[in-house]
């Protein structure tokens, strides 16, 4: 499945310039040889030199990200690494598309485009403003046939996440209001959305304990900040065991 492969890739590329972005900053040394960051269709990421294939399998990212590390403001460096991941992205896409017809490949680039790219996730661009006025469930414009917001959260921000929602939560336990964070760390949970009684699942991607808060990752690539203890209030965070 093209689609499948494409938000997989995606979503890694995303994870190591949002939730690990520390760890890919450091593995991309200057005084490397030439490095290439890769999505990978299991939804990870790594950091490696190019393939030695000539010409290579599947159409190459970016080479040498890490010789502009050092020489740019990190920040200008990452939203770099993100827009020539987005073009890789496409390549490789187009590349598995090129066999399609003009149906097949209208309807992979439908799929592509109804979700925000690698440099909208990680400048905010994608997401959608919202005014927060209490813990009811708020209006906000998200992409057709996908679930609209939960509720007003940290940033304001609202995810659009497409993947499957689960009519009962998998086997772990209800997170508690103002309980420990411990078992957050890095954990996989799976968020309650009231408006369509459906448990959609994401990744924690950084806890922050003092503020009682979470960036997490849903399988589309889309990144949210959570007010945990808001949300757990309410008995709508479950963490996977």
């Amino acid at each position: 499945d093209k689609e499948h492969n494409f938000s997989n890739r995606r979503a890694g590329l995303i994870k190591a310039l949002t939730g690990a972005v520390d760890d890919f900053y450091e593995q991309c040394d200057p005084d490397k040889e030439n490095l290439c960051l890769y999505g990978n269709p299991d939804g990870t990421w790594e950091v490696q030199l190019p393939a030695e294939e000539v010409p290579p399998e599947l159409p190459e990212p970016a080479l040498g990200i890490n010789f502009a590390r050092d020489g740019m403001q990190r920040k200008d460096w990452l939203a770099l690494v993100a827009v020539h991941s987005d073009a890789w992205l496409m390549a490789v896409a187009f590349y598995y598309g090129a066999k399609f017809d003009g149906k097949e490949r209208e309807r992979l680039f439908k799929s592509i485009n109804s979700l925000p790219t690698v440099y909208e996730t990680l400048s905010g661009k994608a997401a959608v403003k919202v005014k927060a006025t209490s813990k009811k469930a708020v209006a906000a414009v998200v992409p057709e046939g996908q679930p609209p917001a939960k509720k007003a959260r940290v940033e304001d921000a609202h995810p659009t996440p497409s993947a499957a929602g689960l009519r009962k939560p998998s086997p772990g336990f209800i997170l508690r209001a103002d309980g420990s964070l411990v078992a957050l760390n890095n954990a996989h949970i799976e968020l309650f959305w009231p408006d369509d009684q459906l448990w959609y699942r994401a990744e924690v991607v950084s806890l922050n304990s003092r503020a009682r808060s979470a960036k997490v990752l849903y399988a589309t690539g889309d990144v949210e900040t959570l007010s945990i203890d808001e949300i757990a209030s309410e008995g709508h965070l479950n963490v996977c065991t």
